[in-house]
Order: C-alpha cells, then structure tokens, then sequence
C-alpha cells in the first residue's frame, strides 16, 4: 500500500498543533518588508506583521517559496513516503502551485500531485485536513486528488470584507477613481474568489451591512440543521470574529465553527480589519 503525506503552504493557516495531529507538513510562503524576508508561521506571526505594517511606511511584498526548498522537503519525505498530496494557495495569486509542480519533477523516489486550491486560508485549509482525512483511511494519491476534485466542483463558499480599500488600491485590485469613491460612500465591498482570482462580489455601504449580506448568502445555501464546517476568518479583529462565531454557532446548531486569521501573506493583499465567512457541507 501507498505511504502518502499531505503537504499544504502557509496560507492555510492551518494551527501548528493540528498540523501536527493530523500529519500535514507546512511550507511557508515569505513577507518581505524593505530587504527583510520572513518566512510566514515560522519567523513572522499575524500579530507581529500587523504591527510591522503599523510602523512602516512601505507596503510589504510576498514571495512563493524557493523551489530549492521544494525539492529539499520532497528529498526528505521520499525517505518515509511513496507519494505526496499538496494543496497550494490559488495559482491565480501565487507562483507556488506552478514552483511545486516543477519540483515534483525534479525528484526521485516520491510521487508528487499538487492540487491548486482556486482559493486560499480557511477554504484551503478544508482541503488539506480532508485529504490528511483520506490519507489516513488508506487512500492513494490519485484518489485523494479525485476526491478534492469533487468538493472544488461542489464549490466552498468564501466572502471577505475589508476595511480598508487602500490595501486592495495598492496590490492593484481597486484604480484610484474607485478608491476615492469607495472612501467617500464608506463602501465596504465584499470579496471573493472567482477564476483564483481575488475580485469584488457585491459593493455594500458600510461593514455591518456587508457582513448581513454574507449572512443572508449563508441562509440561502446551508440549513439551519445541516452538518456543516464553517470557519470565521480575521485580521486583528478577534473579538468581533469571536462574535461572530457565537452568533453562527446559535443559529447553525450542528455545524463546526472555528475561527482563523489572515495571517501576513494574505494580509497584505486585504489588509487589517478585514473578516471573513467560509462553509462547506459535510
């Protein structure tokens, strides 16, 4: 039988201590703020970044992983493991699904499929937990790729807001017109993933009614019964994350709820403030 090891980049934020019980190996993507790069989960956190970004003047940049540190955790884990399955960020934000590929190739030993998420955090996280999930029930790789095939063609809801438009200005998701508007009207535009790319879902006035409308969105798809996995993601703001995973947990009675962040790589593409919803049914 097949030994298959489940890999995810940083962007999952996925908690170090269920990586660690779930078997899933990181790799982390970099923030770079002037000439320093830090590597995400590892040597910067999201509170240390936030913080970072507070004091400094330049917006940082990301960077996908080194393809010589690919091929250096593929070279390890051959010694333990006949295939991998790896879940990267979207393709449409990111070089890492394209940097995996090519290090797959570069390696002896170890079979390596990359999944290309389409999205990122929460919902890339659901994908590397299910496939940690299968791999444990004895799945081979192709299988588990088959697997997370279906659940991307079932669709994983994801909607963000921010709280600052200059963040989305700045990476080039907002010209200056709509950011000075966007400023003026309090416009709080509601995000998600579409073609893996980060774009606007629906402008709304104001971030309480963008979150109401994120909720109505969630009472169209999932029952008030349903099992379900929800998770609520946000940048510095855990007190109003809490809140909300509070209100869903009363409501969605059968579902999981858990709260994450966006941590620095993310980040600076939504900035802080930003909060998020995501759901998948079981």
């Amino acid at each position: 039988m097949s030994k298959v090891v489940i890999i995810t980049d940083s962007t999952s934020y996925i908690p170090e201590h269920i990586r660690s019980e779930q078997n899933i190996v990181m790799i982390p993507l970099n923030v770079i703020f002037e000439n320093e790069t830090y590597k995400e989960e590892v040597e910067i956190k999201a509170d240390d970044f936030y913080e970072m970004v507070e004091r400094n003047d330049t917006m940082p940049k990301t960077s996908q992983p080194v393809i010589g540190e690919l091929v250096q955790l593929l070279e390890d884990l051959s010694e333990e493991y006949d295939e991998a399955v790896m879940i990267t960020l979207s393709s449409g934000i990111s070089g890492t699904y394209q940097s995996a590929v090519a290090a797959g190739e570069m390696v002896d030993g170890i079979k390596l499929h990359v999944f290309d998420s389409e999205i990122s955090c929460s919902p890339q996280g659901f994908y590397a937990l299910k496939a940690a999930e299968l791999a444990r029930d004895g799945m081979n790789g192709f299988e588990i790729m088959n697997h997370l095939l279906q659940m991307k063609n079932k669709g994983i809801p994801a909607y963000f807001v921010v709280d600052d438009l200059n963040h989305l200005h700045r990476g080039g998701r907002l010209n200056i017109a709509q950011l000075l508007v966007g400023n003026l009207l309090q416009i709080k535009p509601i995000l998600h993933f579409d073609d893996k790319k980060i774009v606007p879902f629906e402008k709304v006035r104001t971030k309480k009614k963008a979150l109401k409308r994120i909720f109505d969105l969630m009472d169209e798809d999932l029952k008030t019964d349903e099992k379900a996995s929800i998770s609520v993601i946000h940048a510095k703001r855990e007190e109003e994350a809490v809140e909300i995973a509070e209100e869903l947990r009363a409501k969605f009675a059968n579902a999981d709820v858990s709260i994450s962040y966006f941590g620095p790589v993310i980040g600076t593409h939504l900035g802080e403030g930003s909060l998020g919803i995501t759901w998948i049914k079981e």
